[in-house]
């Protein structure tokens, strides 16, 4: 039996997504036998952390300055704005080092069976960025569900008045995949984007 100390620190990590009970008992144990070399460092990032978490008052990323790195940056390209649902989507894409421009984080997507209505997310400062100018593309990065197409959807219709580029990721076949196992969505959508072979 664990102490109760060592049992809340189980419980508290198995909360964490792609933790379960038997995955934190092990990384539990991997840190109590690690105390100097894991456990303390660890320690260390969490308290820095949460000493210094701020989300940007710019674009909805969450870093420990504000506005975050990403804003701050001269080096991106503050004519291209593309608009995730959440933070994670934000990192990833930004992990691929594609996009060289700057990000707006909505905090979520519409959805009225969850009662998430525009006011809700982060549109009007969306909208507001758009209206003052410099920005050429908006590219609409919503997930490939309902939601996130009903999300882009409504957005588009408030940008269209702007003089931007409007563009949104395109959906369909991923590398690697096999038709065979592909959804029917997915193979719709492939189809309906489809372009010539050069």
């Amino acid at each position: 039996m664990a102490s109760p100390e060592i049992e809340t620190l189980t419980q508290a990590l198995s909360r964490l997504p792609g933790l379960g009970p038997r995955s934190a008992r092990r990384a539990v144990l991997h840190l109590l036998k690690k105390r100097e070399t894991a456990l303390a460092p660890l320690l260390r990032a969490l308290e820095a952390v949460n000493e210094r978490l701020a989300t940007c008052g710019i674009c909805g990323n969450v870093d420990t300055t504000d506005p975050c790195g990403i804003c701050a940056d001269p080096r991106r390209d503050t004519r291209a704005l593309c608009v995730v649902e959440d933070v994670p989507d934000l990192w990833a894409l930004d992990r691929s080092r594609l996009f060289p421009g700057k990000y707006h984080v909505l905090g979520g997507r519409l959805s009225a069976l969850e009662g998430v209505r525009p006011e809700d997310l982060r549109i009007d400062s969306l909208i507001r960025r758009v209206a003052d100018g410099g920005i050429d593309e908006v590219v609409l990065a919503m997930n490939a569900t309902l939601e996130g197409q009903t999300t882009a959807h409504y957005i588009a219709e408030r940008i269209e008045r702007f003089p931007v580029r409007l563009t949104q990721l395109a959906h369909g076949l991923p590398v690697g995949g096999e038709l065979d196992y592909l959804d029917e969505g997915t193979l719709a959508q492939a189809l309906r984007a489809r372009r010539p072979v050069v």
